[in-house]
């Protein structure tokens, strides 16, 4: 049986925490920041957890 192959977009994307959760980072912060306050620009800054429902589905694209 051949290897699992990684979808490398996924593993540029997230990286798996010391408990085996994935790690994100937050959307809308690449652009247009001047009309965003600086609270929420800041606040996009910061990773958050994958939901668990998106877990799944990311669990195997990163084997």
């Amino acid at each position: 049986m051949a290897k699992m192959k990684t979808h490398r977009g996924s593993a540029k994307r997230f990286k798996r925490t010391g408990s085996g959760l994935l790690k994100r980072y937050k959307a809308y912060k690449s652009h247009k920041t001047g009309k965003k306050s600086p609270k929420r620009v800041r606040n996009l800054r910061k990773g958050t957890l994958v939901s668990k429902g998106d877990q799944r589905r990311i669990d195997s694209m990163i084997p």
